[in-house]
């Protein structure tokens, strides 16, 4: 008897084993014909924007190289919350991506009392696209020209110096909190509803100050409609070469670029978002996709899923610290 059950059991060990390998094969088999369909790239915004024309350039490029379609779907809504809600809820196969950007990524989920993902845990990252360089401007008859200026003159009794931006809590508001937390300056937030006003109420004057993207202040620097104060990155930004940082202008460590990236829904396989990953390195890498970037205001950031991830991170938690400081909320 205990030989005939020792006989079953060996079967049954036998039996399992060969099902969990057989199974594993499949899972392998399938992962390594991947891409072996079309691909969906949500993008959580209107059509048009920045980063949606990025998100576009992208999905061309590398549906070249990947041999497989990448449809865009424009899922605007709730800042981006619609749009990435849908892509931590789809299948984790690597079929359906989003584009992401730190508003949506690292403000929203500090800012919303009620949010359909848990950013970090929800998408995993594939790889950042870029950084979005933003830059201070003034009307160019404002009687504060260069940052320093501006910090004093803000700090002086009765002074209400006003500064623009697309809208409460967009990265442009969090970067001029954040400078306000760091210099004790009290530039004052009007916001809109998009840049488009901001930009031109600042050139009639009724603002003296606009915090917005490189790309959509470099016209305006270029006629002399603007003046340029300083670039919010790490280092000047290569279409604005003498535009100094706002470090360079006395603000120790301040850098408030934003970015842009593609995620997967979480839990996606690693090999899946290793083959993503090296080939979007290999689009971002491609000359002719810098310069298209560059022309949006967005420089090239080719690296791997954990120094993005380190970066998210990092900005989730210094971005909330400001928000939770200046009390902004969604519904201000």
């Amino acid at each position: 008897m205990l030989i005939m059950n020792l006989k079953n059991l060996s079967r049954m060990l036998v039996f399992f084993l060969g099902s969990a390998l057989a199974a594993g094969s499949a899972t392998v088999g399938a992962q390594s014909n991947y891409p072996n369909k079309p691909i969906r790239l949500i993008v959580p915004f209107a059509p048009g924007g920045v980063t949606d024309t990025s998100g576009r350039l992208i999905a061309d490029q590398l549906s070249r190289r990947i041999g497989q379609t990448i449809i865009v779907e424009n899922k605007p809504g709730a800042s981006g919350n619609i749009g990435a809600g849908m892509v931590a809820n789809a299948e984790p196969d690597g079929y359906t991506l989003v584009l992401g950007f730190d508003g949506t990524i690292v403000i929203n989920p500090h800012i919303f009392t009620s949010m359909p993902l848990d950013t970090l845990k929800d998408l995993t990252p594939i790889g950042k696209i870029g950084e979005t360089i933003l830059i201070l401007l003034a009307y160019p008859k404002f009687e504060a020209q260069t940052l320093q200026e501006i910090i004093a003159l803000s700090k002086q009794p009765g002074k209400t110096i006003n500064f623009g931006s697309s809208g409460v809590a967009s990265p442009q508001h969090i970067a001029v909190e954040l400078l306000n937390q760091q210099t004790g300056s009290k530039l004052v937030h009007v916001p809109y509803k998009g840049g488009g006003q901001a930009m031109i109420d600042v050139q009639a004057g009724v603002i003296p100050l606009v915090f917005t993207a490189v790309a959509g202040g470099y016209p305006y620097i270029k006629s002399g409609r603007l003046n340029a104060i300083a670039v919010s990155s790490e280092k000047r930004a290569a279409s604005l070469p003498d535009v100094p940082t706002f470090m360079e202008s006395g603000v120790k460590d301040f850098v408030a670029s934003g970015w842009v990236g593609i995620f997967a829904p979480g839990k996606t396989p690693r090999p899946v978002i290793d083959y993503l990953n090296k080939e979007l390195n290999a689009v971002l890498s491609a000359p002719e996709v810098i310069a298209k970037l560059e022309t949006l205001g967005i420089e090239a950031s080719p690296g791997t899923p954990e120094k993005f991830s380190k970066e998210i991170a990092s900005d989730f938690k210094r971005y909330g610290e400001v928000i939770k400081a200046a009390d902004i909320k969604a519904d201000n």
